[in-house]
């Protein structure tokens, strides 16, 4: 059969059209019928959002995506709320966290009901009579805060002997730098009038000098309590490891971070993640000083396996500002007991060591993760990574200051002039900016804390963070803090250093996926990107500011899977639903931690 020339002609053209030009594959969810906002500035909004394969296949008008759909498509009508690139921790403990989510709540209000010592220990023996908690051999809390309780001071020994004088009582201070044993606590712990103060820590004394008296910060405290830590088996880490998994999703998180991981922690969650997908990201960065050996393959990557990867390295260089126990260059306006006037706090380590640290960081080309709250502490981290570049040059390294609380002006120049991505924590200026004014800095340099408005005012970005379990991993208190600095008495913390309500929200989503250098697949809702979403009550960016941590999470969405929903109660690690992730394993393994621990 003969074929004419213009038929040849046509259906060649046909073949090459379609050979050019393959039609759009077809969406597996299309999410519609509600305020979508992208985080990216050549679209900040959209009708509808296709995905395929966990992956947003295309961002436009609903019409034109309803194209994509077929009979197996799920279409998702958000009913009105709003949708937001899922949130992603800039800093946080999500291991940790699960420590918070298993023991008594001491937190203050809004966040809990501790607001002096007798309700700590009427909270503490509540938790101690229930089934699950009462055959452990040790009461636990987590969260109490001295600037917080009525006394405004820490409890004594004596007072937690009140609670127990036959088991012991260890009560975490919310800072986390900072803790309370009761006298069979420290007895079991072996610290006595004799013991010595450890480097980058002390032992806080009775009015004799000697006998402690029952508070122990930094050092002092990790050295009694990593050590339990450090004795869990595989399941009672993997409890713990769920537990905060499943706090962080229900507040809209779906990349988690764990920012001073042990050895065994990324073990632990490495090896969940070679079981099952998690159900959230988590990068975990493991301590710099003792966790060196996780800080390499399998465990250190670039890329995800099942939802983890080790990320860099963690380096600590002081304490806690409401805990008074960060480095300084000027005094704190109130010192604390034991202390004279003129007390700065103190360091963790030499700077010798510091910049020994930190050059360890950047020959490797880990990212690093440094804890520095006090502007003393800056200066050691700058002149570190300062002294590193005269030797290694400047690599893309992507160093993060984390807190950089009371960072001078100065520094924060710095930060741009040598590449240091600033990790504010805006959250102080709700939870202790009274306590900031009237007792730690002083009402001009608490003014000042967490500076973001210096940091845009340079064109620079950053982040802002929790630190959960410092704070409940909230994200719209995050968000509420970095927009209004509102104390809890109402007062405004540094107007100049307020942000607007879009920068907040790029703060915790798209900065957040710089920061951690996966802008390529987080953090706005792009195609091409994952999709990871949260879904909101109410619109933030036309919500009035002062209502933004009244926004709730009804819903975290991680590639296209809901792994929360305030409705159907989904929990991301099955945890929450099940009787506290198993309290009797998490207690257990802390008690014989703790009892089997010397100094």
């Amino acid at each position: 059969m003969k074929v004419s020339l213009l038929t040849f002609m046509l259906c060649s053209i046909c073949v090459t059209a379609s050979a050019t030009t393959p039609p759009k594959p077809l969406a597996d969810t299309i999410y519609v019928g509600g305020e979508i906002i992208t985080v990216n500035d050549a679209a900040p909004t959209s009708e509808a959002i296709a995905v395929k394969n966990g992956r947003i296949l295309a961002v436009g008008s609903e019409s034109e995506l309803m194209k994509l759909r077929d009979k197996n498509t799920r279409v998702v009508d958000l009913e009105g709320k709003t949708m937001i690139p899922g949130f992603i921790d800039a800093h946080g403990h999500v291991f940790n966290t699960g420590i918070q989510a298993l023991s008594a709540n001491l937190l203050a209000a809004p966040d809990g009901a501790v607001n002096d010592i007798a309700s700590l220990q009427e909270e503490l023996k509540s938790w101690a009579a229930k089934p699950e908690n009462s055959k452990h051999g040790i009461i636990l809390g987590f969260g109490y805060d001295d600037s917080q309780l009525k006394e405004q001071r820490h409890p004594t020994r004596q007072e937690l002997d009140e609670v127990s004088k036959d088991l012991p009582v260890l009560i975490i201070h919310q800072s986390g730098h900072l803790a309370t044993l009761n006298t069979k606590a420290l007895e079991l712990a072996g610290l006595t009038a004799q013991s010595t103060d450890p480097d980058g820590g002390k032992i806080r004394r009775e009015s004799d000098g000697a006998t402690p008296n029952g508070v122990l910060e930094e050092t002092a405290f990790f050295g009694t309590l990593l050590p339990m830590f450090a004795k869990l088996s595989a399941k009672e880490n993997e409890v713990i490891f769920r537990a905060g998994i499943d706090l962080y999703a229900s507040f809209g998180y779906t990349t988690a971070q764990e920012g001073r991981a042990s050895t065994s922690a990324v073990k632990t969650m490495y090896d969940l993640a070679q079981r099952e997908k998690l159900p959230i990201d988590v990068a975990a960065y493991p301590d710099i000083q003792v966790a060196q050996d996780v800080i390499s393959p399998p465990y250190y990557s670039a890329e995800y396996s099942n939802g983890f990867r080790v990320a860099g390295a963690k380096l600590n260089l002081d304490g806690s500002p409401q805990g008074k126990t960060a480095w300084l260059t000027e005094p704190y306006l109130v010192p604390p007991v034991g202390q004279e006037k003129g007390y700065k706090g103190y360091p963790s380590m030499s700077d010798e060591k510091a910049a020994e640290l930190i050059e360890l960081a950047h020959t490797n080309g880990w990212q690093l993760l440094t804890h520095v709250n006090g502007d003393a502490a800056i200066d050691q981290l700058l002149n570190g990574i300062e002294a590193s570049e005269k030797k290694h040059g400047v690599p893309d390294r992507g160093f993060v200051a984390i807190h950089a609380q009371t960072a001078r002006k100065d520094q924060v120049e710095r930060f741009k002039r040598l590449g240091v991505f600033p990790s504010f924590f805006p959250m102080h200026t709700f939870y202790w900016g009274d306590w900031h004014m009237n007792s730690v800095l002083g009402k001009a340099r608490a003014e000042n804390i967490s500076p973001t408005g210096w940091a845009r005012d340079l064109g620079m970005i950053y982040t802002s963070h929790h630190d959960s379990p410092v704070a409940l991993p909230n994200s719209m208190r995050v968000y509420s803090a970095t927009v209004n600095r509102v104390s809890r008495t109402g007062h405004v913390l540094g107007p100049k250093q307020r942000v607007s309500a879009l920068d907040g929200l790029k703060a915790q989503t798209l900065w957040a996926a710089t920061q951690y250098k996966e802008e390529q697949n987080k953090g706005s809702l792009e195609v091409g990107k994952l999709a990871d979403f949260t879904i909101l009550s109410a619109n933030p960016l036309t919500a009035k500011p002062e209502t933004l941590a009244d926004i709730k999470v009804l819903e975290t969405i991680k590639e296209d899977q809901t792994v929360y929903s305030s409705d159907h109660k989904v929990a991301a690690g099955s945890c929450i639903s099940s009787t506290r992730c198993q309290a009797i394993a998490a207690t257990a393994m802390i008690s014989a931690g703790l009892l089997h621990h010397s100094h």
